[in-house]
């Protein structure tokens, strides 16, 4: 990744939130999914910055930030609210994954010029997560087996193939997804749980970017199209032969297409 520069935000509670910052012009602030941490977007970064001023933020419990005793999806969406507001003017924001329904929840708090959802996992009626495999997560951790329970989150829970999981650990960014472990299962557990307030969204003017591979599980088309009904100034963007992690697969598409819709 080009060279950042490590800021600090506070959030509504109090806790201290690591952003780095790189690159100049219009601002632009990425939020990452699940185990991950702002070394998720090494690949997509570099094409950013030769147009965004990118703030990359290390979600609550992992990387440079910090973390609270309690922890709900609200509270997530008020960390995302106070980057965004950081990062100034014009206000682009992007989520992957459950980085994309903490996005969600924050644009309900912020007025935004533009929101890039990728595959946010809103509850759509399907079972993601199995019972069994929550406690198996629960009882790798409580061991600290946390790559092992890493590597059922991404073969259970996302669904990922077996390439693009090895294609995963060979990056730069999976120490800090194997530190960042512990955060799955609080994660995985409020998916379940999450129910946004459709009323609000239904009057949530923003140009909203939804992306999704056309190779992703059947649950994140369907929580994607879900999102697109509800949302009045959306549209879809389709990955062809992509699932869940197009920038990390095909980066300079993934900066082409979103930077196209920024712009």
């Amino acid at each position: 990744m080009p060279a950042a520069t490590l800021e600090h935000v506070t959030s509504s509670d109090g806790t201290t939130l690591g952003v780095w910052r790189s690159g100049t012009g219009p601002a632009l602030v990425l939020v990452h999914g699940t185990t991950a941490d702002h070394t998720r977007w090494s690949r997509v970064i570099p094409g950013f910055s030769e147009r965004f001023s990118v703030h990359a933020m290390d979600r609550r419990g992992r990387g440079a930030s910090g973390d609270s005793a309690t922890y709900s999806y609200e509270q997530e969406g008020r960390d995302v609210a106070a980057v965004v507001h950081h990062a100034g003017r014009p206000r682009n924001l992007v989520g992957h994954s459950f980085g994309g329904l903490c996005a969600l929840e924050a644009a309900l708090l912020v007025e935004l010029d533009r929101l890039v959802l990728y595959e946010p996992p809103l509850p759509v009626g399907i079972q993601i997560t199995s019972n069994d495999t929550v406690a198996r997560l629960d009882d790798l951790i409580a061991r600290n087996q946390r790559e092992d329970a890493l590597l059922v989150f991404f073969r259970e829970v996302v669904r990922a193939p077996e390439q693009q999981v090895e294609m995963l650990r060979t990056q730069a960014s999976w120490p800090a997804r194997v530190a960042a472990a512990h955060t799955v299962v609080r994660e995985v557990r409020l998916e379940h749980s999450y129910r946004p307030d459709f009323e609000r969204l239904r009057n949530m003017a923003v140009p909203t970017l939804l992306l999704l591979g056309t190779e992703s599980p059947s649950f994140l088309r369907a929580a994607t199209e879900r999102i697109h009904a509800v949302l009045p100034n959306s549209r879809i963007h389709e990955f062809a032969g992509q699932q869940h992690l197009a920038m990390d697969a095909v980066p300079d598409e993934f900066v082409r297409v979103v930077s196209e819709f920024l712009s």
